[in-house]
């Protein structure tokens, strides 16, 4: 992993929860300008969902600490 993709990260992990939605949203919109059509968008929106079911859980856990 590049230096410049872990400040990314690092500067997203800083984010607000709904920050972090937000950003998310935009990269995966970019992303699939950049995916190969070849790529199924059932696949694209599975990604997703994933990713918001994991921001949807730390957000639940940091609620109960």
């Amino acid at each position: 992993m590049t230096k410049a993709v872990q400040q990314l990260l690092a500067t997203f992990d800083s984010l607000t929860e709904a920050e972090k939605r937000e950003a998310a949203a935009e990269v995966l919109r970019r992303a699939v300008e950049l995916t190969p059509p070849e790529l199924p968008e059932e696949a694209l929106t599975e990604a997703a969902e994933e990713l918001f079911r994991e921001l949807d859980a730390r957000e639940a856990a940091d609620g109960r600490s």
